[in-house]
């Protein structure tokens, strides 16, 4: 296991790391690796050149991260209005967020803040916590290939922020959740896109979820919220010197 590290976020959030990044991104490879063998690829070639455009003209503006050395970005078949973006560069899209995330500036919207959990090193930070309360034991163990990965696929996919079931290992906290907001919108920014959008974007899911449970019984923030927080920090952005990327939505 690497040194327990105290670090700072790019925030300046302070930051528990207890896992290198190397084994983050052999983690975060496993993980793709098993999602692809179970979810549905797409093999639409239009959505998936959309989709890759997007992906490419966020990427091409993050600096070099440790542990890989290119992004992978796969398109989902499903109905989920969901993306991720795991340790290693690995992006997975959900057809279903085409759905809501309706122009390329959106879709920009999502993938940068998915990117922001990457940078942030988020899943580093969830899994030393799960370490440091005895829940992470075994995923130490994955990190560092001592153990089989299929037998704790769930609690791997979980401290990645893949796990989506309440009261077992919740994806991302709302701090975490935030500052993946204010980097993707930084992020989108330098590539060219109308961070505006990302408040547009958070409308359409507003409208998508009508029975979201009040702010302070889940780890993202209301939808309200984050559209203010949202608007504050679009407010402090410089203009962008990079033309909008040509991604066509089919």
């Amino acid at each position: 296991m690497a040194l327990t590290a105290c670090t700072s976020s790019p925030t300046g959030r302070s930051q528990l790391l207890m896992f290198s990044s190397q084994d983050m991104a052999q983690l975060g490879a496993q993980s793709f690796d098993q999602m692809k063998q179970e979810e549905k690829i797409s093999r639409d070639r239009k959505i998936n050149a959309y989709v890759q455009c997007v992906a490419d003209s966020i990427t091409r503006h993050v600096g070099p991260l440790p542990g890989f050395t290119e992004w992978e970005v796969v398109v989902f078949d499903s109905d989920q209005v969901n993306a991720f973006a795991l340790p290693g560069g690995k992006i997975g899209v959900y057809t279903g967020l085409l759905d809501v995330a309706q122009t390329p500036d959106q879709l920009a919207s999502v993938i940068g803040h998915e990117i922001g959990h990457v940078i942030a090193e988020h899943s580093n930070e969830r899994l030393s916590r799960s370490q440091l309360a005895g829940a992470g034991m075994q995923i130490a163990s994955i990190a560092i290939g001592g153990s089989d990965y299929s037998q704790y696929q769930d609690i791997a996919m979980a401290s990645l922020g893949l796990g989506v079931q309440f009261g077992v290992l919740m994806p991302y906290g709302r701090a975490q959740e935030s500052e993946s907001d204010i980097i993707g919108v930084q992020l989108m920014n330098q590539a060219g896109y109308d961070p505006r959008e990302s408040i547009n974007l958070w409308y359409n899911m507003a409208q998508q979820s009508k029975g979201q449970p009040p702010e302070f019984m889940s780890t993202h923030p209301s939808h309200d919220t984050r559209i203010a927080d949202l608007q504050s920090e679009i407010t402090r952005l410089p203009v962008s010197s990079s033309a909008t990327p040509n991604c066509r939505r089919p």
